[in-house]
């Protein structure tokens, strides 16, 4: 687990204090982006993959939230679709997650950065193609 700090999500302590794990925003940015039209799948490390042939779920593959002085960043690693648009398919992603967030944990994020490591080509399309 890592060592960054929770985040404060509210500064009224009268009743008590809120404070969120930087997992969670990953989580809940990892469901926010798999919601979104164009998106094959999120890219993983190998423990993802590993713990996802397992049965578990890994919601918060391929994000990573960094807590910094000047915001919160995070960074999606996506696999779109063959034939989309690409810019349109990232402004969606920065959309949904920024306003899921925002609804979620009430949140501002300064940045939401979309890195489209691979495009999956539809392979039954292929194979249509070629018994033509």
């Amino acid at each position: 687990m890592s060592e960054q700090p929770l985040l404060n999500v509210s500064d009224d302590t009268s009743l008590g204090g809120v404070e969120i794990a930087p997992e969670v925003i990953e989580v809940i940015a990892g469901i926010a982006a798999a919601e979104t039209d164009g998106l094959y799948a999120m890219r993983g490390n190998f423990a993802s993959g590993v713990a996802e042939r397992f049965g578990k779920k890994a919601h918060s593959k391929g994000v990573k939230v960094e807590l910094t002085e000047s915001g919160i960043l995070i960074d999606i690693y996506v696999i779109l679709h063959f034939g989309v648009s690409i810019p349109q398919v990232a402004q969606n992603l920065q959309t949904n997650i920024r306003q899921t967030l925002k609804n979620m944990t009430a949140l501002e994020i300064d940045e939401i950065n979309i890195h489209v490591v691979g495009i999956q080509m539809d392979i039954k399309e292929e194979q249509d193609n070629s018994e033509e």
